[in-house]
């Protein structure tokens, strides 16, 4: 009976274990907008309107060359522009992105999370806190390039196969 109890305990304290690491994974996805940890770096807050942001989450990485450099901070709706606004955090240490720089919304992989991509420009003046990103690319969503390939694909197949009237005789 000791042994029995024992075994059950140990098998309580395991599964508790187990659901307490899942719940820190899942909390450390940029697409939940919770981080366990000691707050974010500090930075400047920069901002870029997008026609279209697809499926980007608050928490999101915004990305230079592939290396994380901020984060998405706030998501909004610009009822003057009728374009999303998103707002960044960009990291201390990296001052020195020119204003002319380009943002782009990326896709980790075919699966994976969206993100914020900077492409440098070439000017020598640099964001600053409040600074706005003029130059962005919105966001490709498949759902939306397989529907224009198929009304694409119909509406030539559907042309192509009309019978046509016969030549002068």
């Amino acid at each position: 009976m000791r042994a029995n109890r024992s075994l059950e305990i140990g098998t309580g304290l395991f599964v508790m274990l187990g659901l307490a690491a899942l719940l820190f994974l899942t909390t450390q996805l940029p697409s939940s907008g919770m981080k366990f940890g000691f707050g974010k770096p500090p930075g400047y807050q920069v901002t870029a309107e997008f026609d279209n942001i697809g499926d980007l989450k608050v928490g999101a990485p915004v990305k230079m060359a592939g290396v994380r450099v901020g984060d998405v901070t706030n998501i909004g709706f610009d009822t003057n522009s009728e374009r999303a606004e998103v707002w960044m955090n960009i990291y201390k240490k990296f001052n020195q992105i020119p204003v002319d720089s380009f943002a782009s919304i990326d896709t980790e992989g075919l699966l994976g999370g969206q993100y914020v991509s900077i492409s440098p420009g070439g000017l020598e003046t640099y964001l600053k806190n409040g600074s706005r990103i003029m130059e962005t690319q919105s966001a490709l969503v498949l759902e939306n390039l397989i529907n224009k390939f198929f009304a694409n694909f119909s509406s030539k197949s559907g042309s192509g196969s009309q019978g046509g009237s016969k030549g002068p005789k």
